[in-house]
């Protein structure tokens, strides 16, 4: 019988401040002081990380510790792939948000001949290459992975090429590239970007739904349009980033936050009505920082209960 396995992935060594590893943890103490089971009730399988590199100074400046995430793409890529091999849900909690790209690798390996569909819910874009990036901290790229994109038309960094080597394993990770088309990616409350990260998005099509969108056309209209959009596709992953919440709101624990993002009860919605959806094969939730925190542990307990909600739905339907 399918059920939900829980893949804990504690790399962090995409971001550009420390403490996502200790993301999942934090949702582990929400849980307790709660006395809920909910990390007893499923089977939990950890994804070996790279995150002593933190501990010593990178090579490459474009793509920092791009040589850790290349082994931390090739450890999610095979426990993903496994998991979907057993007809089982991955719900994939993670630290930074470069984690992503081994995600979707596993999805497209498991299977290479479906079309998927990706829905983004985070403040950034996170489609920055080595060409590209303002900051070399690669929990701005994975979407550019997926891709298989270098986005040379808006290049403005010249990467020596042992990252152009790493940066082509990530690309093409799982055997597949790409693994997702611009057409099929759908963005929610994106509203940090930089110049290379908004050419390609005009370029490319690709729809954003701003928070002032959503709040204008209504949360189930919203929902019910990126459906339409993505019906093409066999299969859907969805990646939340606690930092498409609105900063102030809620709390500053995340690696990069940004005021104006969704409430939590909007992001709540989304998660449980793609968490319905037969097409969702996947859901991967990311940056919780306790480090950052400015509220105590109020950005761990507002994802826990979006987590515990739409996990009920996943439930229903398995």
């Amino acid at each position: 019988m399918a059920t939900i396995k829980i893949i804990e992935n504690t790399s962090e060594i995409g971001a550009g401040t420390r403490g996502a590893s200790l993301g999942v943890g934090a949702l582990k103490v929400v849980a307790h002081n709660q006395r809920s089971g909910f990390f007893g009730k499923y089977d939990r399988i950890i994804v070996d990380n790279e995150n002593d590199l933190l501990n010593d100074v990178t090579d490459f400046q474009y793509a920092k510790r791009i040589n850790g995430l290349v082994k931390v793409y090739e450890n999610t890529t095979k426990i993903v792939s496994e998991v979907l091999e057993a007809d089982d849900f991955p719900l994939v909690l993670s630290g930074d948000h470069a984690c992503a790209g081994g995600t979707i690798s596993g999805i497209k390996k498991r299977f290479p001949n479906k079309r998927l569909g990706v829905i983004w819910i985070d403040a950034h874009a996170d489609i920055h290459t080595p060409y590209t990036t303002p900051s070399g901290n690669i929990h701005g790229m994975p979407l550019a992975t997926a891709l298989g994109t270098d986005n040379l038309e808006s290049k403005v960094n010249e990467p020596i090429p042992e990252t152009v080597e790493f940066w082509n394993k990530l690309k093409n990770m799982g055997g597949v590239n790409p693994k997702v088309l611009p057409e099929d990616i759908v963005f929610i409350s994106v509203r940090d970007t930089e110049k290379p990260e908004d050419d390609f998005i005009e370029r490319n099509s690709i729809k954003n739904y701003s928070v002032d969108e959503v709040r204008t056309k209504g949360l189930e209209l919203v929902s019910s349009e990126i459906r339409s959009k993505l019906e093409a596709c066999d299969i859907v992953y969805i990646s939340f980033d606690v930092d498409s919440m609105d900063c102030i709101l809620v709390s500053k624990g995340t690696g990069t936050p940004v005021e104006n993002g969704l409430n939590p009860e909007e992001a709540k919605f989304f998660l449980n009505d793609f968490a319905k959806w037969k097409k969702t094969c996947c859901i991967e939730m990311v940056e919780i920082n306790p480090c950052l925190d400015d509220k105590i542990n109020r950005m761990a307990e507002v994802a826990y209960d979006i987590l515990e909600e739409f996990t009920v739905h996943i439930d229903n339907r398995l």
